[in-house]
């Protein structure tokens, strides 16, 4: 999964997901790689996109990118 830039999304990185919200990519299901907290036995029947952990909204599964879902840092 590519941010709208191009750029890669990584696990770790810390994400504007809009509305004053931001959190945690915790999975990664285009190339595979997932956090210890979320691993690919709990999580490996989504196969497309990006898992965020956030503060606000919980768990939040992207299967896309969107305009709200930009790169704050690298985690």
């Amino acid at each position: 999964m590519k941010y709208e830039d191009g750029t890669e999304v990584l696990l770790h990185d810390r994400v504007d997901l809009g509305g004053g919200m931001t959190g945690w990519v915790v999975a990664v299901f285009d190339n595979g790689r997932y956090t210890p907290d979320y691993p690919k036995e709990h999580w490996g029947h989504l196969v497309q996109g990006a898992l965020v952990k956030s503060s606000e909204m919980g768990l939040v599964h992207f299967p896309v990118p969107s305009v709200d879902f930009t790169l704050i840092r690298r985690g």
